[in-house]
């Protein structure tokens, strides 16, 4: 069935999705690495394909950027479209001292200063966390890859303009990185049922002011791509 987001029935769509926020990042990785690729989604130019990985059904489906828009491809791929387990792959602002550009973060949790948990009524702070089994799954793939990787927090923001410069006092936190998507997609995976992870690769360093470029950003961070294929491979 369509919902307002997401077009097609639920055969359409592979048990496991990735998620880049940028549509076109689907569309690379679809055309890149996938076989027997179909177009699935094309409502709002948020482009969605389906495919297979050396025989591993999988689907790319972008997600826009911050917590809403993730939280609403996410809710619709889960409960309409019988998806059991998303990877969002994207980018993160690497916060921490050791956090180089290019790394690749595996987010373990996911600090936030939004409100997106405020809809469960909880009476307390809900912590936002991966699935361990995809987490694990990605920590070994990357051991046997030889690809390095770090594990621990992110930092999902709701303003990409800072005005409060918060970023170093996340920093003392031990937070590795900052992005806009995870902690919507982790709350959207525990109420679910299903399984989240979030992989990025370190496009700047804002507290260092070092960049990447959006042709980069767009194309160039494979290993994170190739990382999260090989994870859906051997789950």
């Amino acid at each position: 069935m369509s919902t307002p987001h997401l077009q097609g029935n639920a055969g359409d769509y592979a048990p496991v999705v990735l998620m880049p926020g940028d549509p076109l990042r689907a569309k690379f990785i679809a055309e890149t690495y996938l076989e027997n690729v179909r177009c699935v989604n094309e409502i709002r130019g948020m482009l969605g394909f389906t495919g297979t990985y050396q025989g591993v059904p999988v689907s790319v489906q972008g997600s826009g950027m911050g917590q809403p828009s993730i939280g609403i491809y996410s809710y619709e791929l889960y409960h309409f479209f019988e998806v059991q387990s998303i990877i969002r792959i994207g980018t993160a602002g690497g916060i921490d001292d050791s956090v180089q550009l290019r790394d690749i973060i595996l987010g373990q949790g996911a600090c936030t200063n939004g409100n997106y948990a405020a809809q469960y009524g909880l009476p307390g702070t809900v912590a936002p966390i991966a699935s361990f089994r995809l987490l694990r799954a990605a920590a070994e793939t990357a051991d046997a890859l030889g690809m390095p990787v770090r594990v621990g927090n992110l930092f999902s923001s709701d303003m990409f303009y800072d005005d409060a410069n918060s970023l170093a006092r996340w920093q003392k936190m031990g937070v590795l990185g900052v992005e806009m998507e995870s902690a919507a997609l982790y709350l959207n995976a525990a109420r679910a049922g299903k399984e989240a992870l979030c992989i990025c690769t370190v496009s700047d360093c804002p507290l260092r002011e070092e960049f990447t470029s959006a042709e980069e950003r767009q194309t160039g961070f494979t290993k994170m791509m190739e990382l999260a294929l090989e994870t859906v491979r051997k789950l």
